[in-house]
């Protein structure tokens, strides 16, 4: 059974920890491409919701101990829903859809869009075969149907660019004061 997180303080704790792991074959660790995601979401103009769930994206691989070589061994960690079920206490739709709906995102995109497959990394192309691969067109249909799509499809362009080595960017306490201002607790009644 994969922890639930209760306090942001927690979260923060997590990738403090656990996010000096590599990023799943690329040369960035977690909290890195954690920070990253956030960052291109941030200088897109996304909303503090979509900023929060690109920096929480691939908290499951964190909690389900992803390490290096799973992919390659054939390993699926069904990372989104990991993140998603941890994360319930603290946030709404708005941040857990796209997460929940990020790895189909780049299957949606992969069926759409010519030039993304051959975009992806390596470890980006096994996954996807882990995952279910590119989808066909009654999934593509199923899926852009669905609420938080458009918002997934932003996410995981953001997760996408998120593996530069050396990228500076905002910390985590800043990206983590953005998700405060979202979270459940933020929009509980005194």
């Amino acid at each position: 059974m994969f922890p639930t997180i209760q306090t942001l303080p927690e979260l923060g704790r997590w990738y403090a920890s656990a996010g000096v792991q590599l990023y799943g074959g690329e040369a960035i660790s977690q909290l890195e491409h954690a920070l990253q995601s956030a960052h291109f979401a941030q200088l897109a103009g996304a909303s503090p919701s979509l900023i929060t769930a690109a920096l929480l994206h691939d908290l499951g691989h964190l909690l389900a101990n992803q390490q290096d070589h799973d992919v390659e061994q054939g390993i699926d960690d069904h990372h989104e829903a990991i993140a998603v079920t941890a994360l319930k206490p603290l946030f709404g739709p708005a941040v857990l859809m796209p997460i929940a709906l990020h790895v189909e995102a780049k299957r949606y995109l992969c069926a759409i869009e010519a030039d993304y497959l051959a975009s992806l990394s390596a470890a980006s192309l096994q996954s996807l075969q882990l995952q279910g691969g590119v989808m066909n067109q009654a999934e593509v249909a199923k899926f852009a149907a669905r609420p938080y799509a458009a918002d997934a499809v932003q996410l995981r362009r953001f997760d996408d660019q998120a593996k530069v080595v050396g990228l500076p960017t905002a910390s985590l306490a800043d990206y983590l004061s953005i998700a405060a201002a979202v979270s459940l607790t933020a929009q509980s009644p005194l």
